[in-house]
């Protein structure tokens, strides 16, 4: 009889286990779709000190380090290269994940407020809209040095020589690129893996920002980085296009041009991944993007994107972020739909 009663208790406790593990991963799914409303809400404000600073700056500690260790040759700066991806990767999957499987062990509200968080800060999709908008007010209501100016800060290329058709498409391109790897692709690997994928993928992200240039000092060090990053881009940044494509239907605008150009020019790039959205932005406005640009002085012959269907205005910038918004809003119920997949099947 005790034994019996022993069993009884036993198993009552492992499906009240079962059920409490199954109810707080059910709950953990939310993160998601919290964080990207967070981020529609916050943005990014400046009083709060950014995660991806941080891994900035671990970029820039290790490299300097590793550039003492390894030799000045070719073989010597892939090989730091190579080093610095491993760490880099490793640090920004690890420590999130320790101080998340920590905090949701102490307490899960805890845990669950602080993965929103960082979900929210890693998405951009507010601050990118408030950045490319400061372009187009002062193109409306300031005067052209101080439109390449504010251009200047979201883009790479030289501004100081660019028209007004100049820096309403340097804003337009930058819109549409950063859909992908600052939207997007984040939230895929957040539905994938949680926040420790999601931080694995802005440090992969940062180090292609930081590293991947092919000029005399990183053109070894940075090729491991650069060639990590089209890699974790190369799904991503289809996915955002068709998304981008397909989301003209719910902001009225040209779907069959849309998909005609993304299909016809999506490789018009030196990068396998970022003339993805570009080509779906340029479809759907009927304007001819990309083309020639100067970067640090020097320029740089490039093919376009798009048809001129007619000429490039200044309205352009507000119509991209609402094509930016509506391709983010269906991204985030795409892949709040594949987290649910992953939790159903895999249980994680």
């Amino acid at each position: 009889m005790f034994e019996q009663l022993q069993d009884l208790l036993c198993r009552k406790y492992r499906l009240e286990h079962r059920w409490n593990e199954g109810a707080t991963n059910m709950i953990r799914l939310f993160t998601l779709p919290a964080g990207f409303l967070l981020d529609l809400l916050m943005g990014d404000p400046r009083w709060l000190y950014h995660p991806v600073c941080l891994i900035g700056k671990l970029i820039s500690v290790l490299e300097k380090g590793i550039r003492k260790v390894f030799p000045k040759s070719e073989k010597g700066e892939l090989a730091g290269g190579v080093l610095e991806v491993i760490l880099v990767c490793l640090i920004t999957f690890l420590v999130p994940f320790g101080i998340i499987h920590l905090l949701y062990k102490w307490n899960f509200w805890v845990g669950f407020v602080l993965e929103t968080f960082w979900c929210g800060q890693l998405l951009a999709t507010k601050s990118l809209k408030d950045e490319s908008m400061k372009v187009n007010d002062r193109l409306k209501n300031g005067t052209i040095e101080e439109a390449r100016y504010a251009v200047s800060m979201i883009v790479g290329r030289d501004t100081q020589s660019l028209t007004e058709e100049g820096v309403t498409k340097a804003a337009v391109e930058t819109v549409a690129e950063n859909s992908s790897d600052g939207i997007i692709a984040p939230m895929l690997y957040m539905a994938i893996g949680g926040i420790p994928l999601m931080f694995l993928y802005k440090g992969i992200n940062t180090m292609d920002s930081m590293l991947g240039y092919k000029n005399d000092k990183y053109l070894y060090f940075g090729r491991c980085a650069a060639k990590l990053d089209d890699v974790a881009n190369y799904i991503p940044a289809r996915t955002s296009g068709w998304l981008m494509a397909l989301s003209t239907v719910f902001v009225g605008m040209d779907t069959k041009n849309a998909v005609k150009i993304y299909r016809r020019d999506r490789q018009n790039h030196a990068s396998p991944n970022s003339a993805q959205t570009e080509a779906a932005m340029a479809g759907a406005l009927d304007v001819q993007l990309a083309g020639n640009a100067y970067y640090f002085g020097k320029l740089y012959e490039k093919p376009t994107i798009g048809d001129p269907i007619r000429p490039v205005e200044i309205e352009d910038i507000s119509r991209s972020n609402r094509l930016l918004y509506a391709t983010c809003i269906a991204g985030a119920i795409l892949f709040w739909g594949v987290r649910m997949l992953v939790w159903l099947y895999a249980g994680i």
